[in-house]
């Protein structure tokens, strides 16, 4: 695990791995002092995405802050340190029959802090959101040493700022969370996903004309086109539309005979159920797409989720060929481009994603390219006028510009 961490091509980096809050606080009171950076690091699933790093400095791997703080079944909450990885956490949610239903990519690697750190999900996010649903409380260790804390360990909590959200998704620029409380689900009795496979143009229609009216509530609804589809063992030369169900084995019975119903012919004609394990194992591999090899560029693109199925459509028309997976109920397009593809046939299909995701409401982003890329590739897609309340943000939370300098949206 990164005995000589590389970030961007920058390093080897010094590391250090804290075992407690206190001995990471002595980390950064020495760092602070060096007037060098820290670049936090958990499971390294997603090093690779954001700018190079504009300070020296050195990594902090939390991995260690891994413990079980409080877990009270009954009230439906846990207070975990944020080095945990999901499949430690998920393994004792699972003990009382409960769950985060949030997916994240290669679980057995990634923590909760650098899950929260980079708002991460998967395909489920349809039915059930995003880590902003279900952090209700965290702490975070600033600039300064200090571990500031917000919310609480009860869901009614109300008091204070609203820091929780702030942080999630802030991409390690704002300090090093070391805590979190989450909001927890049970653990649903039935789980089943249809597997699809149709052309665009019948998925357009379940899109626009059967989904909008449906009567039933899946909790996914995504599509991966034929490329993907030999990454996520389907076997598909065509598209294939993925739609999901977690609930009740009777309520899932109903919901899926009646999916059936309402969807064309020519998209049940052939379509396979999974259930149980399988299922979930499916799931699962949609979640670790993003991050899934041969590649070497990965984007991601968000726009009006009503408009998802025609980017789908344009993207998977390019040359090169894409390999592409839509949680179109989110409007989330993630794309990888062929392992061969030169710097600039990357620049001008990404441009040209980036134009029709902006048009359609959202942006495009870069998680993964070669570091020598990023200085002509807009890594974080076309700036936006929030930016200017990031920046001011990261100034008020991080004046000495200690955490992840220059890695994340316009160099902050």
């Amino acid at each position: 695990m990164l005995d000589a961490p590389y970030i961007d091509g920058h390093g080897p980096l010094l590391l250090n791995r804290p075992t407690s809050v206190g001995e990471l606080g002595e980390v950064v009171r020495r760092t602070t002092a060096a007037n060098e950076a820290i670049y936090p690091v958990g499971g390294a699933t997603m090093l690779e995405w954001g700018l190079p790093p504009t300070k020296p400095g050195i990594v902090v791997n939390f991995r260690e802050l891994k413990s079980v703080i409080d877990y009270p079944a009954r009230d439906m909450t846990i207070t975990v340190q944020a080095g945990i990885t999901i499949k430690e956490l998920r393994e004792v949610l699972k003990r009382e029959g409960q769950q985060l239903p949030v997916d994240i990519p290669l679980p057995e690697r990634a923590t909760l802090g650098g899950a929260i750190a980079t708002n991460a999900s998967g395909p489920r996010r349809f039915g059930y959101g995003t880590l902003r649903d279900y952090v209700i409380g965290i702490s975070v260790m600033n600039d300064r040493a200090e571990e500031i804390k917000g919310g609480g360990r009860v869901v009614k909590n109300v008091a204070g700022y609203d820091l929780m959200k702030l942080y999630t998704g802030s991409f390690g620029t704002l300090g090093i969370i070391t805590q979190v409380t989450l909001k927890v689900k049970p653990l649903a009795e039935a789980v089943v996903v249809l597997a699809c496979p149709c052309s665009n143009d019948a998925i357009s229609t379940v899109l626009d004309q059967v989904l909008p009216r449906t009567v039933t509530r899946p909790t996914i609804i995504s599509i991966a086109n034929a490329e993907a589809g030999s990454r996520l063992g389907l076997n598909a030369t065509m598209s294939t539309l993925l739609i999901g169900f977690e609930e009740k084995a009777e309520t899932v019975r109903w919901q899926v005979s009646q999916l059936n119903k309402e969807l064309p012919e020519q998209v049940t004609k052939f379509a396979s159920e999974f259930q149980g394990e399988m299922a979930t194992g499916m799931i699962q591999r949609w979640s670790d797409f993003p991050l899934a090899p041969p590649t070497t560029t990965t984007f991601k693109a968000n726009l009006v989720p009503s408009k998802a199925s025609e980017f789908f459509k344009l993207a998977d028309s390019l040359s090169p060929k894409l390999a592409l997976v839509a949680h179109a109920g989110n409007g989330i397009v993630f794309g990888h481009l062929p392992r061969e593809t030169t710097v600039e046939q990357a620049k001008e299909v990404l441009d040209r994603l980036r134009v029709e995701a902006v048009s359609r409401g959202g942006n495009l982003i870069v998680t993964r390219c070669p570091s020598s890329w990023k200085s002509v590739i807009p890594v974080w897609g076309q700036s936006t006028p929030d930016r200017a309340l990031m920046r001011a943000v990261k100034k008020k939370l991080d004046p000495g510009n200690v955490y992840n300098p220059g890695r994340f949206v316009d160099g902050i």
